[in-house]
């Protein structure tokens, strides 16, 4: 279990910077306000808040507003485990990847364990389930350049753990090739299957280890119009649940980004696991139908019983004109209806709606901001498409993080990214150089497309649409600086001090609402994050990492 103390909380939480000004490096890191409260659930915005003024779903009042993660959290994969519930994510090209979150309220999660310390390439759309008191998860990913050498394109392979805690077994090759999405069910008849995007499905051994079959195809899916406006058909996603005598399928067709009005979740439901399936007479059960609603490409969808024998789903979209912040999840109450169906009952997700009932709050998420004197890495921090040892390029401690050059700028040495879940909100951080090192401070998608800035010693270098930028900003030559980037609503503002109290701001300003899924190559990029990174030789020594919203 990753220990993230309360301790540690309120201290990181401590360090953040007033939004009235621009503080002091000195100031920031002080912490002085170390015996602050909890954080506050104060609406704002419609929102609560937590630490360092980010937005969380629990308003305070007995009522949540989505998401309930905020940020790139694609793809969720919810696990109920007596009364603890657990969600993990895409991780896509970050490591270490598959970062555990807990919770006891479906609202207010923690970050748990990271089940996947090393690359295996692009990971997505993993299921988490427990099967006879053991953990595993199901792990699609595509090979990458940087990663394991797999043949045959994407790749499905799984971990397995005795305690959600771990540890995890390394990664076990299914054999599986050319098929994403698996979703985990046992049968009438004992046995556990798998089953795969296209309306595939492949049955596995006793100890879920390995197939023992042929991928088979298994269900055609719900078709839609085809006047509707969809990015593809993509049949895909595929969540099984046993409630009865059913056995129910839920699913996703229309691709997962493309138009607003695309991705949606669809179910169907056999009594036996071997079909007929048939689908539901109220699909689809979620989908956007314009632009104008709060959360667009809505899908990928898992039903999970709440803690108060009550019936939601979880699942992920794009927030309306914040598509950079990627696909982010949202949770819906769901009922049952008398013919053994179930609809969607959230309405409008951009008002507040009730928390489930029963359960067990806790201070929802973690600080983002780090005086780098102890290792986060899988919380805070991720390796961008890592080699197999990146994590020791990086060393903390009382005077920071040290983190050693790799390649020759963003695109190629792989930064270390945190995350954003606010609409607005400021970073800032100082460093100093070692060697014939460059290093700075980003908003990073993907190794095609970041803005930022940065310093090599002999002059500022400016970054937008994942190249240096042809401006040239009249910094001062220097191996130490501070910097300071503001994103208001995708304008993004750069500052830059020697002192870290008097700030020049940068002569250019940028707009950053085309950094997102669509503009990226599928698997590279969910969302927009800050960054740090380290290119050359020798290192870049960083200090005082702050993030607060805006």
């Amino acid at each position: 279990m990753i220990d993230v103390s309360r301790r540690e909380l309120l201290v990181l939480a401590s360090t953040t910077m007033a939004t009235a000004a621009l503080p002091s490096a000195a100031a920031a890191a002080s912490g002085a306000n170390s015996d602050a409260g909890p954080p506050r659930k104060a609406a704002r915005d419609g929102w609560g808040q937590t630490f360092e003024g980010q937005r969380c779903a629990d308003r305070g009042d007995g009522t949540f507003r989505n998401p309930i993660m905020a940020g790139a959290n694609a793809d969720p994969s919810i696990l109920k485990d007596g009364d603890d519930y657990y969600l993990t994510f895409s991780s896509f090209e970050s490591t270490p990847g598959l970062l555990i979150w807990h919770s006891r309220d479906l609202v207010n999660w923690q970050p748990f364990t990271n089940a996947l310390p090393n690359p295996l390439g692009s990971v997505f759309a993993v299921d988490m389930i427990r099967h006879a008191g053991r953990y595993y998860i199901y792990i699609p990913f595509i090979p990458t350049a940087w990663s394991t050498e797999v043949s045959g394109g994407a790749a499905i392979y799984v971990i397995h753990a005795d305690s959600m805690a771990g540890p995890w077994s390394e990664p076990v090759d299914l054999g599986i090739r050319g098929r994403i999405d698996p979703g985990h069910v046992v049968g009438e008849d004992g046995e556990r299957y798998l089953f795969l995007s296209a309306g595939y499905r492949v049955r596995l051994t006793p100890d879920g280890l390995a197939t023992a079959g042929p991928v088979e195809k298994v269900y055609d899916g719900w078709k839609y119009p085809d006047d509707w406006v969809t990015e593809a058909y993509a049949l895909e996603g595929p969540k099984m649940l046993r409630r009865g005598d059913w056995f129910y399928m839920v699913s996703a067709v229309g691709g997962t980004a493309g138009p607003p009005t695309g991705h949606m979740v669809i179910a169907a439901r056999s009594r036996s696991i071997h079909g007929p399936w048939e689908n539901c007479p109220h699909n689809p059960i979620v989908r956007t139908r314009n632009a104008t609603e709060a959360w667009w490409s809505r899908g990928h969808a898992t039903l999970v019983e709440g803690p108060g024998g009550d019936w939601w789903m979880v699942y992920h979209g794009f927030e309306n004109g914040f598509r950079s912040l990627g696909r982010q999840t949202l949770l819906e109450p769901v009922e049952w209806t008398r013919d053994g169906w179930f609809r969607a009952r959230g309405g409008d997700l951009s008002r507040a709606l009730p928390k489930p009932r029963g359960g067990q709050s806790q201070p929802h998420g973690l600080p983002r901001s780090d005086t780098f004197a102890t290792p986060a890495l899988g919380t805070r921090w991720t390796f961008h498409a890592p080699g197999k040892d990146e994590a020791r390029r990086a060393t903390f401690g009382p005077d920071g993080l040290r983190l050693a050059g790799k390649g020759s700028g963003p695109h190629d040495s792989s930064p270390l990214t945190n995350l954003a879940g606010d609409r607005s909100y400021a970073i800032t951080v100082e460093l100093e150089l070692e060697g014939a090192a460059s290093g700075g401070l980003l908003l990073f998608l993907t190794s095609r497309l970041f803005v930022g800035m940065a310093v090599n010693g002999e002059r500022m270098l400016t970054y937008a649409a994942g190249k240096v930028h042809h401006w040239r900003e009249p910094a001062p030559a220097t191996r130490r600086i501070f910097l300071r980037m503001e994103n208001r609503e995708h304008i993004v503002t750069m500052f830059y001090s020697l002192d870290g109290e008097r700030w020049t701001r940068h002569g250019l300003r940028l707009e950053t609402s085309g950094y997102n899924i669509n503009t990226a190559l599928a698997g590279e990029g969910e969302g927009l994050q800050p960054a740090l990174f380290a290119a050359g030789a020798g290192a870049v020594r960083y200090r005082n990492f702050t993030y607060h919203a805006l």
